[in-house]
């Protein structure tokens, strides 16, 4: 039965309808109608829709257009700020003028993103900032601090998102001071909640979301049940993103920010009534010895290393590490109560010293069960975290309590018509489903290579296998070229294997490593130097988009299967095992193929897009499994032979316009 919600959509799409008259480029796609149309039903009749839609189907505004029509509160909540912003300042404004709609829009970050006027005086106050080059960029700050309206520090062109001095003029729920701070009519994250409780539609991100649920923190708690439409776009990051928040976690790195605010907020407002330096010490000199004990024998590390829970929680070195960051803390509390009325600062502090105690107690004692514990050391921190498997629970107690559209949506859900890989994750094994594929003729455009008699994976001599033809495609088509990794030791050995093949032969094709500078500066180098490969690990498999003919080659050095020594991944296949099922078929070779269609998902970005992509495993071809994992990407044409697949890069290298 029709609508007058799905009726004003329909005409939205149609050919002379106010998306065209608006955008002289624009065309009409049957599937971002059928889309529209799934979207709009389950706005009109208040239930669940999980949405799969293949590149190029134009989801966003397959999921915008209904919402803005309907008229109805709602929140769209995003994988990243980055889409985030693209969305509130590009995308929804754009949809509001076509439609001639009033809707008032608002922008909701996390506190993390926001400038906090208290803490960035008190950092230039405190004068324990790093080196100069934190010195320039606190100076910089000051001085946009002046002109800023809205305090999102993602409008201050050139701030690196790692540097040092972010945490130190952003807030926390930990050290906000909230109604007691001196600039609390000015500040900026009150600022955007009340902006988000007058709003029609809320831009949010998931990690904002979830972390809402665990603390009720950011605002979305107050208007989550006012809202009638709930979007999640690139909902297949929602799982892990709610893992992240709906657990527990003692970090060093905030252990160590405690002791910097303590002996801050102490020698500004109480100096000489406490032994700051000397409590502030052995709070930081604590943190930092847990986080050898959770390291052990690990040196030199260049990224993430995830230790079970029961590789340190029976050490007695990590053990009393863990101990001792308790006692650093309960001795912090009490000097903090020697002086608590005399500034604003120090009951935030206490809050802080009795949360950091309460969680060594917890980790201390055993896991909580049906919840599984693991550690994350990087060269700089330890994390001991404490998570659900999954947030099947967390989300339905969210959807029950009250009735509303929740719409789902990415390009890579599962790959099957149930989309099982998402929806049992995420508890909606009662949602409607919808895949609808995407409009690009990948036949004509797009070829599949799997090498025939290339080194397994686990072969010493795979990574130069994957450098060597690698640096062959890439000469054939003039750079234009991604390698993608399963992990960064690969990364690291295979771009170092492709710059010494280039430097060999005297080819002028230069390699860009992920990890070398910020991902936004390696994007903006190999779209500025044709003739360059970007080598790049997870954060590149999605969330990249390179149209047109600057990217035509795509390798993936190995099926990405989850780690199985992960312990998440052991709970996991743990519990699929006690339920009678196999963890091989439901869940490593499910998450497979998802990765694997987000990760080819980067090469054909337009109707017009042509290219490669290689799949430098064996396994892909040979194996059971491999059909499925064949099936689940787009379908490409597959070439055989080396000889086939380069000369289809030297077509398109000889038609690709000059740069």
């Amino acid at each position: 039965m029709s609508s007058p919600l799905r009726e004003a959509v329909a005409q939205a799409f149609a050919a002379g309808g106010p998306l065209s008259e608006a955008d002289e480029r624009y065309t009409e796609r049957e599937v971002q109608q059928r889309m529209a149309d799934e979207v709009s039903l389950a706005i009109d009749e208040q239930r669940a829709l999980v949405a799969e839609a293949g590149t190029g189907v134009g989801k966003t505004f397959a999921y915008l257009v209904p919402t803005l029509l309907s008229g109805k509160r709602a929140l769209v909540s995003t994988a990243t700020k980055s889409l985030q912003d693209q969305l509130f300042l590009r995308d929804l404004p754009r949809l509001c003028e076509s439609l001639k709609l009033p809707t008032q829009l608002a922008l909701l970050k996390g506190r993390g993103s926001y400038l906090c006027l208290h803490r960035m005086r008190q950092a230039r106050e405190s004068a324990q900032l790093p080196d100069r080059f934190a010195v320039r960029t606190l100076a910089k700050v000051e001085m946009w601090s002046q002109s800023t309206k809205t305090g999102d520090l993602a409008e201050l062109e050139g701030l690196d998102e790692r540097s040092s001095v972010i945490p130190l003029v952003t807030s926390s729920r930990e050290n906000c001071l909230g109604s007691e701070c001196a600039d609390y009519r000015q500040c900026h994250v009150m600022k955007a909640r009340r902006e988000a409780m007058a709003a029609d539609v809320v831009v949010v991100n998931h990690h904002l979301f979830f972390a809402d649920m665990a603390l009720r923190d950011s605002g979305v708690a107050e208007l989550l049940p006012s809202v009638e439409v709930a979007v999640f776009d690139e909902a297949h990051q929602l799982s892990e993103a709610g893992v992240q928040f709906l657990g527990s976690t003692l970090g060093t790195a905030q252990v160590i920010d405690f002791a910097r605010d303590l002996l801050a907020a102490g020698l500004q407002h109480a100096r000489g009534l406490v032994p700051w330096q000397e409590l502030a010490g052995a709070c930081d000199h604590a943190a930092r010895d847990l986080r050898l004990a959770a390291a052990g024998h690990l040196r030199d590390l260049r990224g993430t290393v995830k230790l079970r829970w029961d590789e340190r929680s029976t050490n007695a070195d990590f053990l009393a590490a863990l101990n001792a960051v308790g006692e650093a803390c309960t001795a912090a509390r009490h000097g903090i109560d020697r002086v608590a009325e005399t500034a604003a600062d120090f009951p935030k502090l206490a809050e802080r010293a009795t949360h950091f105690l309460h969680q060594c107690e917890m980790f201390a004692a055993p896991a909580t069960p049906g919840r599984v514990r693991w550690i994350d050391v990087t060269p700089h921190q330890a994390r001991l975290v404490e998570s659900p498997l999954d947030v099947r629970e967390a989300l339905r107690e969210q959807m029950g309590m009250s009735d509303k559209a929740w719409i789902f949506t990415s390009a890579t859900l599962g790959d099957d018509d149930r989309l099982s890989w998402f929806t049992e994750s995420a508890g909606l094994e009662d949602a409607d489903t919808l895949r609808v594929g995407s409009p690009f003729d990948y036949p004509a455009h797009a070829r599949l290579y799997i090498p025939a008699g290339f080194p397994k994976p686990s072969d010493s001599g795979h990574q130069a296998a994957v450098a060597t033809l690698a640096a062959r495609c890439a000469r054939a088509l003039g750079g234009r070229t991604f390698v993608l990794t399963t992990t960064l030791r690969a990364l690291n050995a295979i771009g170092e294997r492709l710059r010494d093949a280039f430097e060999a032969e005297g080819d002028p094709i230069q390699v860009l490593l992920q990890g070398t500078a910020p991902k936004r500066q390696l994007l903006q180098q190999f779209l500025s130097q044709p003739r360059s490969v970007l080598v790049g690990s997870q954060s590149f498999w999605e969330g990249i988009d390179v149209p047109g003919e600057a990217l035509q080659c795509v390798l993936i050095d190995k099926l990405p299967f989850p780690p199985p020594n992960d312990p998440l991944v052991e709970a996991r296949v743990k519990r699929l095992e006690s339920e009678g099922r196999n963890p091989f078929s439901d869940y490593f070779v499910a998450e497979a193929a998802v990765s694997l269609k987000q990760g080819a998902g980067r090469l054909i970005r337009s109707e017009t897009d042509r290219g490669l992509l290689v799949v430098c495993d064996p396994r892909m071809a040979g194996m059971n499994y491999g059909r499925r994992l064949r099936e689940a990407l787009p379908p490409m044409t597959r070439v055989m032979t080396e000889a086939e697949a380069l000369a289809w890069l030297s077509t398109l290298s000889a038609e690709a316009l000059p740069f």
